[in-house]
């Protein structure tokens, strides 16, 4: 496997990492949703707060937005294996390169175009939630190009392994 594919790799590694820990801060958010919630009930108050909720869903989101790029590299990405798996390994790393070329890295070219404007709005607007005491929305936001950046990062990693594999120099998947 060359350079650029390993220091590609082990930035998604890192960055998946670091976001398997905001699924942890995601279910505790939500369980003190919920007992907050409730207790609220119970005593006849408000303990739950819109950016409480905010929160959690934020949490949600930077988990699935950060870990698109270590997905694909740990191959955990949705495929439709009917034919797939029934490849040899050439032919499936020929696959893997023609998908990418044709449409992984021009999603993620499109997804960096397509949410430009959108982000740059936000930050300039320093968009807020609508709900009171609700959080801010533009950081949130300014994670969707970021990940079709790593996504994109992480693609070219791919590619160079399937390149790599379809020479018959890397067979490690």
């Amino acid at each position: 496997m060359n350079a650029v594919s390993k220091r590609i790799d082990a930035i998604s590694a890192r960055i998946g990492q670091a976001v398997s820990w905001v699924c942890l801060l995601m279910v505790l958010l939500g369980a003190v949703n919920v007992v907050a919630r409730y207790t609220g009930r119970y005593v006849k108050l408000n303990l739950s707060s819109a950016a409480l909720t905010e929160a959690q869903w934020y949490a949600f989101s930077a988990l699935f937005l950060l870990g698109g790029g270590w997905a694909l590299q740990q191959d955990s990405h949705v495929r439709v294996d009917v034919l797939f798996s029934r490849l040899s390994p050439r032919a499936r790393a020929g696959v893997n390169v023609a998908g990418t070329l044709l449409f992984l890295l021009p999603f993620c070219v499109f997804g960096v175009w397509a949410s430009w404007e959108y982000v740059a709005n936000s930050f300039a607007q320093r968009e807020v939630s609508p709900d009171p005491g609700g959080l801010a929305r533009y950081p949130i936001k300014a994670l969707i190009p970021v990940a079709f950046v790593l996504l994109a990062l992480q693609a070219v990693s791919e590619l160079l392994k399937g390149i790599d594999q379809l020479r018959g120099r890397y067979d490690e998947r």
